[in-house]
Parts: C-alpha cells; sequence; structure tokens
C-alpha cells in the first residue's frame, strides 16, 4: 500500500489510476485527518446495471398486477423484513 498526498496526487494522477488499475492499494492523505482509497468501478459496482433495471421492471409489474403486500404497522414491517 502506498500512501501519498494529495498535491501529489494531483501532479500525477495518471500514473496513480494505472498503478491501482494494476492492482496497487493507493491511500491520498488529505490534511492530517481526511485519507481517501482510490478503487477502480467495476460493473458491479454499479448499483443501476442490467440485472438491477431487469429486477426493477419486473417489481413494477408486479405492482401494476397487484401481487403486493401491503403494512400497516411497525410489527407488519419487521416481519416482513425478518426482523
Amino acid at each position: 500500500m502506498l500512501v501519498i498526498s494529495s498535491r501529489e496526487f494531483r501532479q500525477n494522477q495518471k500514473e496513480y489510476f494505472e498503478r491501482v488499475d494494476r492492482g496497487e492499494q493507493i491511500i491520498v492523505q488529505r490534511g492530517k485527518d481526511k485519507a481517501y482509497a482510490l478503487t477502480p468501478v467495476t460493473e458491479d459496482d454499479l448499483y443501476f446495471n442490467a440485472e438491477m433495471v431487469e429486477r426493477i421492471k419486473q417489481s413494477m409489474k408486479e405492482a401494476q398486477n397487484g401481487e403486493v403486500k401491503k403494512v400497516s404497522s411497525p410489527k407488519e414491517i419487521c416481519d416482513l423484513l425478518g426482523l
């Protein structure tokens, strides 16, 4: 793991992004009490990927067909969520 200053990161962004792409862990230190980890974002990290969009569409169809469960109390919510 490499820890660099925010100034160093700004001056050499391309180099550090390439190193992260190769699997190296880079931490950017900002001031005395703030730090940030550079991490590549993959398709799996995106919430609205194709699979999630399909699940939302399916849920909308179920709701239109009346395939819903109505809850009206905190107990029913807990029961629905298995809490």
